[in-house]
């Protein structure tokens, strides 16, 4: 649920200590995460569109996260 909140905010450019760890990681799982994020980053943006209240909002894209993991 805490993770979810987290997706609220616009994607960005992640910061100096988060690049380092993910310059370990293979470039397919680098690229699937970016997209798991993106998308629930979006599907928080159209329930905001559709004027849900955000603790709703929340509960969706966490259900989709836990879904997702």
């Amino acid at each position: 649920m805490e993770a979810a909140w987290h997706h609220r905010r616009p994607y960005r450019r992640p910061g100096v200590a988060l690049r380092a760890r993910l310059d370990q990681v293979p470039a397919p799982v680098r690229q699937r995460a970016e997209q798991g994020n993106r998308r629930l980053h979006q599907r928080w943006t159209n329930l905001d569109a559709r004027r849900k209240r955000s603790t709703v909002s929340a509960v969706v894209v966490a259900r989709e996260l836990s879904g997702w993991c």
